[in-house]
């Protein structure tokens, strides 16, 4: 990752057609556009693609939470359960609905704990919102077990998993609604954009209407179309959907090269002993964006991400300070959280970023910077 490393003539021949058309907007001008209907072509060919009854592209992934949690219900006073270790836009989406984040914990997949749910509902839970970090899964069956127990709407933030699974079913389709991004560092970029992903009629039509102003989209005259319900501006232009729709055509060639170059690199390291990997519930399922490891403790984590970086390995994160800045520097109610399962993971943790672009040379001189800092 991320797809802009393969920009190519595919793109360049998307964009092309709708600049030919000069039609910019994703609805109407049916007339002039051609039968170019990008972001149409876009949303038919990722419903199939990961296998789910509906799609509707939208502007970025924090609108497609956005869209989700609407679609879904999720307002005023309505928890949602979130694990602490996610980009903050998960948490963001569930402000802004209205809504109140609470933390459960993560485990060693790096994502939420299905035994740490139970824990925090109450009679306001109303939703669970896992997220697929790094591009590899929760324990997503585990959670859809729970919240159909419970009583509860699952949703899940994929944004950073496009291309994963579970068992051969796409993260994304296991709960009510998916969510999705493509924006310049995901595994395919448009440029910004997101999309939203459902198996139930009814949740697709309010997800289309809410993120054009509440338009029920039906005929092809806009100036009559009806507005059931009142929405917003989460729309997606033709020309990032056109970006997108080649780079989706690049999905198995991007997944095939990313799990190349990490299992390599893994292989490397399961000479050092003091190095435990990420549990993954499905190995065959990771999209292997990333390579997330453990060491033995948080002194030795900070000590190793400090001698990678001074050693030339770039694009590692430790991502536990960073973490910590964005959600006490912009929620500070979620001072007196505690989380200590949590802490003590992510204080353990170090990512390294998989890209496309590297060459034999270059993956090789990369593991032997790598293991002349184990060697130490």
């Amino acid at each position: 990752m991320p797809g802009f490393e393969i920009f190519g003539d595919e793109e360049r021949k998307e964009v092309q057609d709708v600049l030919d058309t000069g039609v910019l907007f994703r609805y109407g001008f049916d007339g002039v556009r051609k039968g170019y209907w990008k972001a149409r072509t876009f949303e038919s060919e990722l419903a199939s693609r990961i296998g789910s009854d509906y799609s509707h592209l939208c502007s970025s992934g924090t609108a497609a939470l956005g869209i989700a949690l609407a679609a879904c219900g999720i307002g005023a006073g309505d928890e949602v359960i979130v694990p602490p270790f996610t980009f903050i836009a998960t948490v963001e989406a569930v402000i802004f609905a209205g809504a109140v984040p609470v933390f459960g914990e993560i485990d060693e997949t790096l994502c939420l704990d299905p035994g740490s749910i139970e824990s925090v509902i109450t009679p306001r839970t109303k939703a669970v919102l896992p997220v697929h970090m790094c591009g590899a899964m929760a324990r997503i069956e585990e959670i859809k077990n729970l919240c159909s127990q419970k009583g509860l709407i699952l949703i899940e933030d994929a944004c950073q998993a496009l291309g994963a699974t579970f068992n051969g079913k796409a993260l994304g389709t296991f709960g009510n609604m998916g969510c999705f991004s493509f924006d310049p560092v995901k595994t395919i970029t448009c440029g910004e954009g997101g999309a939203v992903v459902t198996d139930h009629k009814e949740l697709y039509t309010l997800a289309d209407a809410f993120a054009d102003h509440g338009h029920d989209h039906i005929g092809n005259d806009r100036g009559l179309e009806d507005h059931p319900i009142l929405g917003t501006n989460f729309r997606i232009s033709e020309l990032n959907a056109a970006i997108g729709l080649a780079q989706l055509r690049k999905l198995d060639f991007i997944l095939e090269k990313q799990r190349a170059h990490k299992k390599a690199i893994k292989d490397a390291l399961t000479a050092f002993p003091e190095i435990d990997f990420r549990v993954l519930p499905d190995p065959e399922g990771d999209s292997a964006t990333f390579l997330s490891f453990f060491l033995p403790d948080e002194a030795k984590a900070r000590e190793t991400a400090k001698s990678l970086n001074e050693a030339g390995v770039d694009g590692c994160f430790y991502w536990y300070d960073k973490l910590s800045v964005q959600l006490l520097d912009h929620c500070p109610d979620y001072e007196k959280v505690e989380l200590p399962k949590s802490d003590g993971i992510m204080g353990r943790t170090i990512s390294m970023l998989i890209k496309l672009s590297w060459t034999e040379e270059e993956l090789s001189r990369r593991i032997e910077k790598m293991a002349g800092v184990f060697k130490k």
